[in-house]
């Protein structure tokens, strides 16, 4: 147990770290508090469908909300006409509600400032989550200034705050965290394959994460997907002599998705094949790409997710493309991959490219993190930190003040 608490574990990083995260923590309760959530809105609806399953009603998402009594809202996402819903299975459904399920009384509008708080909470926890492992990753590749330029800049996104408290927002962040845990986990246990030890056996931890992770994902939006061919891209890429094991562990960690999403469904083989015949895996809408609305609609998008990314995404971008010192895999991953999310966004304008755009903010963070934390490496580097961390405060300014006018309003 000793050996547990070390200072490389618990020393000063991890508590600063600590530290910011409970000050995130706070941003989204107070604008959680200041910002309640109606009758009508996409989050309630998923908790009241959630919790009918879990008090043995039908399954959630395979019946319109109109059949159900919830009419009004209805159109917050869309159902086909037979009533399933194309893009959430009922993993999406059963996570929104699994607090309601132990609320004893019934959910009255009367009531709604108490149980209202008990729908926010997993969507608390998993932002909390995700601002855990952006930093937690940042500072695994370029040491402690990219985890706290990352970190610095997530606990201080709008964007973010706004998901993790549901405040005007649809309830995405079990996806983002688990989108972002499913690329960094198969690279991490990529890397594992060198050791000289059993492939499976070893790795059962880490195949297990990987596996809840691409199910979270892709139950929670099944556009998501496109995770399963990137994360195999990525393992074979990195483990060209172990192929066959890297392919071995990635099909053991589908394996186990599968399965977590099927139990999801109650284990009703007949509800779970409609859900896949129903769903939408990409509904792209090819001829977004020639509209120059769905680019400043992008632009504006990322500016609310950091205003800080309107200076440092260009500009990290920019010194990616001209310095080779940049050019290594810890910065080009998150960069391919917060790419293919926005391209994807700009082809689905509406859902689910809403829920890619909220996904690539993380790895753009880390991806602006690793190019700040190399330029700080170089003779600049008390120019490169002034500009960095004077940036990152301005953002943090601005921030608070937006929730400090959240509650004049």
């Amino acid at each position: 147990m000793s050996t547990f608490f070390t200072r490389e574990r618990f020393g000063r990083p991890q508590f600063l770290a600590g530290f910011l995260l409970v000050l995130f923590l706070g941003q989204c309760v107070w604008l959680g508090a200041h910002s309640p959530l109606t009758p009508g809105s996409g989050a309630l609806l998923a908790a009241s469908e959630g919790l009918q399953q879990w008090r043995g009603g039908h399954i959630a998402g395979t019946v319109h909300p109109a059949e159900t009594g919830t009419q009004e809202g209805a159109a917050s996402w869309s159902f086909t006409p037979d009533g399933y819903d194309p893009n959430h299975s009922p993993l999406w459904y059963l996570v929104a509600s699994s607090p309601l399920a132990v609320w004893p009384g019934s959910l009255q509008q009367n009531s709604i400032h108490y149980w209202g708080w008990l729908v926010r909470i997993p969507f608390l926890v998993f932002g909390t989550l995700l601002g855990a492992s952006v930093w937690y990753v940042a500072r695994r590749l370029y040491g402690n200034s990219g985890g706290f330029i990352a970190l610095g800049l997530y606990c201080f996104s709008p964007q973010i705050i706004r998901s993790s408290s549901l405040s005007f927002a649809r309830p995405e962040m079990g996806a983002a965290w688990s989108t972002f845990g499913a690329v960094f986990t198969a690279i991490a246990v990529t890397h594992t394959l060198y050791a000289p030890r059993e492939v499976v056996l070893w790795n059962w931890r880490r195949i297990l994460l990987m596996g809840l992770s691409l199910a979270l994902a892709i139950g929670s939006q099944f556009s998501l997907w496109i995770l399963l061919p990137l994360a195999l891209g990525f393992m074979l890429y990195l483990a060209p002599e172990r192929r066959g094991a890297a392919s071995t562990i990635w099909a053991a960690a589908l394996t186990l998705a599968v399965l977590i999403i099927f139990a999801s469904y109650f284990f009703r083989p007949v509800d779970f094949w409609h859900g896949v015949l129903h769903a939408n895996f990409l509904g792209e809408l090819w001829r977004a790409y020639a509209m120059p609305g769905a680019y400043g609609d992008l632009l504006q998008q990322l500016a609310n997710s950091a205003p800080a990314l309107l200076v440092t995404a260009p500009v990290a971008l920019i010194v990616y493309c001209l310095w080779a010192r940049s050019r290594y895999f810890g910065n080009t991953a998150p960069l391919l991959v917060a790419g293919l999310f926005l391209l994807l966004a700009v082809g689905t304008p509406h859902y689910p490219g809403l829920g890619f755009r909220l996904m690539a903010v993380p790895f753009l963070f880390v991806f602006v993190a690793g190019v700040c934390a190399d330029l700080m490496e170089t003779r600049h580097s008390s120019l490169i930190k002034g500009c960095v961390w004077g940036l990152l405060s301005a953002n943090a300014v601005w921030n608070l003040l937006q929730l400090a006018r959240v509650a004049a309003r």
